[in-house]
């Protein structure tokens, strides 16, 4: 029999194999994000106009990716270009990309499960603290078995497309070579001028809008927005009306438009009704990781999760209706330090010149109370000791805990019965020299990987994000039991509340109930149970733990006090780092990017949001407390006048 003849291979360059190898994996990684999503939440029309719109932004990245490689090719010499030693670089360069293409799509797969969005902000600052983040993806996954599968993959792709195509190595004459070279500068600038972020948005259903994008160009515009200037992004209000407006909605802070400054602690406090029989000596406030309303009993969850905190709900005041600003630590940290509405971009904490502001600590420090900020990791952190040292804090983290006091701790930070039996000790020292204390304590565990020390609950570690919210609680009730024993007890208030929930993923942008976090006040010698079901925002608690001490300073804030006799606002601030939402009454807000505004009726019960008509005195109100926050620190004006 004659031999048969070899197939014959197609002829292509090597850009337009990277270029077909990527858009098929960025495909894929669309449709595999789309199945597990669930195809039920997003809907056929809008997947549809996600992957139609997902090959715009594909092609708008692959511009960035061509460019370089267009540059090198053009100015390689025809001899190397069709020497064997090239054909084998290609190769193993088109493996590599292809490796790496995976390796990215396996990553955005695990993004998408815990945050429902493509690469962003988060996956920027993710890139920054590094040691945390790599040994959290170490702890939770078997990255060795993924990269070695990865590799495997890449390999097999990479053996079936030698055997149908091969690299061109023709002749390129000086106007093809002159032609790369203006493709190289002419592509990017294409991309830059005729793509944007913002074309995500559109089909009504947040999970198609995130689907639609491409994680590279989101990554980089996170790069490019981590801080947004309220001013040129967002609609405005001339600043004098903004005070006005605000001065109408009971906002006690001194109007911008003022020329005088926030005075140094020298007025003396109000004297106000509060629920206490008398006023505590000092406050404990626990930030607790990661904890929506949704996982606690005496919020509705029949889980049985949260058998300790549902007891404190039930000896102290539980308030049914709290928001948290934000979908990050940071977030939660800033509204209940610094009680301002959520400014766009990067949060406050992460910002430079962000010291000496009138936060609790900074205002009571100067009134004889120690501030204490108690984190269970390393608080360099997100720039938490930098912030709050910068604003009169002491700090205890992790580097401080003495090595035996350690019985657990994974890439965050020590288990939470370590850091509460450190926070402890740094309470007692202060107690013990005569001292009223403000103990800030930031909790860990409940945050993937989910582990935990083994005994204390009947769900072994890792136990995943319900293990974690049990242990948590647990840990939370061995602390009241011990603080019990503690002589300075009975004249403490503590305080739990979550720093934002673990999942804000929803049809909107902005979904409310996602964003609802549990707040329990618990001081059983000198406050009775109850519950206040008025609506709340974390920058409410700032004013209110003041006006609790009886302090002065609860006019530093933008919110208002807990107790406040006034009329009820009925209002709460939540937010993505992009999109501000000012939710009052039923209605919905949202102040976007490029000067949009939107309205959304939330259903009183469901909680569920549909497109409603924008009301325009929303809309004012919406406007002035988010540009006169982001004005008020851009300016200077939440610092507080030091002594002298």
């Amino acid at each position: 029999m004659p031999d048969r003849p070899a197939p014959r291979r197609r002829v292509l360059s090597f850009l337009s194999v990277a270029t077909l190898a990527a858009l098929s994996i960025w495909t894929l990684l669309r449709i595999c994000l789309w199945v597990k999503t669930g195809p039920a939440l997003m809907g056929t029309l809008p997947a549809l106009r996600a992957l139609a719109l997902g090959l715009w932004f594909d092609l708008a990245t692959m511009a960035w990716i061509a460019a370089p490689l267009l540059f090198v090719s053009a100015l390689l010499p025809q001899r190397l270009r069709a020497s064997r030693v090239m054909t084998g670089l290609r190769w193993s360069a088109l493996w590599f990309a292809i490796a790496l293409l995976l390796f990215g799509a396996v990553s955005e797969v695990v993004f998408w499960d815990e945050f429902s969005t493509r690469f962003n902000f988060i996956a920027v600052d993710y890139l920054i603290y590094t040691q945390e983040v790599v040994a959290n993806i170490l702890q939770s996954y078997p990255v060795g078995k993924l990269v070695g599968a990865i590799a495997l993959t890449a390999a097999a792709v990479l053996f079936l497309l030698s055997r149908k195509i091969r690299f061109s190595s023709a002749p390129r004459g000086w106007r093809t070579r002159l032609a790369m070279f203006a493709g190289a500068l002419l592509l990017p600038a294409a991309s830059l001028q005729l793509a944007g972020i913002e074309q995500m948005n559109g089909s009504g259903n947040a999970y198609a809008d995130e689907l639609s994008g491409n994680g590279l160009f989101s990554l980089a515009a996170a790069m490019r927005r981590n801080e947004l200037d309220y001013a040129r992004w967002y609609a405005t209000l001339p600043q004098d009306e903004a005070d006005e407006v605000l001065k109408g909605l009971d906002v006690d802070r001194l109007p911008l438009s003022s020329p005088d400054r926030p005075s140094a602690m020298d007025d003396p406090p109000e004297d106000t009704e509060t629920p206490f029989s008398r006023r505590p000596r000092n406050v404990v406030m626990v930030t607790i990781e990661s904890l929506s309303a949704d996982y606690v009993g005496a919020y509705g969850s029949p889980d049985g999760l949260t058998p300790e905190l549902d007891r404190l709900a039930a000896e102290g005041l539980r308030f049914s209706q709290v928001y948290a600003t934000g979908t990050r630590t940071v977030r939660g940290l800033e509204a209940l330090s610094l009680g301002t509405p959520p400014v766009p971009g990067q949060s406050i904490v992460r910002r430079d010149d962000n010291n000496n502001l009138s936060t609790v600590g900074e205002l009571l420090e100067h009134q004889g109370v120690v501030p204490i900020f108690i984190y269970g990791g390393y608080g360099y952190f997100d720039n938490m000791n930098t912030y709050f040292r910068g604003n009169d804090y002491l700090i205890v983290d992790r580097s401080d805990f003495p090595k035996d006091s350690v019985v657990f701790e994974n890439a965050w930070g020590v288990a939470d019965e370590v850091l509460y039996s450190n926070a402890l000790q740094a309470m007692n020292r202060q107690a013990a020299a005569g001292k009223p204390f403000f103990a800030q304590i930031m909790t860990t565990s409940n945050h993937r990987p989910y582990t935990y020390p083994d005994g204390r609950i009947d769900i072994p570690s890792p136990g995943g994000r319900h293990g974690a919210v049990k242990y948590t609680d647990w840990a939370i009730g061995q602390f009241i039991r011990e603080a019990k024993k503690q002589p300075w007890f009975a004249d403490t208030l503590f305080v739990f509340v979550a720093d934002h929930c673990s999942s804000v993923a929803g049809r909107t942008r902005l979904p409310v109930a996602k964003y609802r976090i549990p707040l329990i006040f618990y001081a059983p010698e000198i406050l009775k149970p109850g519950v206040s079901a008025r609506r709340a925002s974390q920058i409410d608690v700032p004013p209110t733990l003041i006006e609790v001490m009886g302090r002065n300073g609860d006019d530093h804030f933008f919110g208002r006090s807990l107790f406040d006799g006034r009329e009820p606002l009925d209002r709460a601030f939540i937010s993505n780092y992009q999109d501000l939402g000012y939710l009052r009454g039923d209605l919905l807000t949202v102040l976007s990017p490029r000067r949009d505004v939107h309205a959304f009726h939330v259903d009183p019960v469901t909680m569920e949001s549909s497109p409603a008509p924008v009301d325009p005195q929303r809309v004012r109100e919406a406007i002035a407390y988010y540009q006169t926050a982001s004005v008020a620190f851009k300016q200077g004006r939440m610092k507080v006048e030091q002594k002298h």
